[in-house]
């Protein structure tokens, strides 16, 4: 299982477009439904930045967002609409309580 964050600000006129071309993704996500596959997208109080949140837990390990051409037309122009690039981190669960994944098993406490 692989959970990643990325984030980044987008210009304050373009935020619009931008959900609209995260919105074109979750019609192909809801519509494919991939199995192993948990995503989230928020819009922080400045309304220009946004955080995806990504699960991928499938069979093979790849990512479903690859594969659809929604992602790719988001991607596409990303650039353009951003004042932030991109940063992606890969995170590593420590402990969640009612969260998105599973608490990982603790030991010797």
């Amino acid at each position: 299982m692989k959970t990643v964050l990325v984030r980044y600000k987008t210009h304050y006129d373009k935020a619009g477009e931008n959900e609209a071309s995260v919105h074109a993704v979750y019609d192909d996500l809801r519509r494919t439904s991939p199995a192993g596959f948990r995503y989230g997208t928020f819009k922080l109080a400045d309304g220009a930045s946004f955080v995806h949140f990504a699960i991928i837990d499938t069979a093979d390990g790849s990512n479903p967002l690859l594969a659809l051409d929604s992602f790719e037309r988001f991607q596409e122009a990303l650039g353009e609409r951003c004042t932030e690039p991109p940063l992606v981190t890969e995170l590593v669960p420590v402990d969640s309580y009612g969260f998105l994944v599973a608490s990982p098993s603790r030991t010797g406490t």
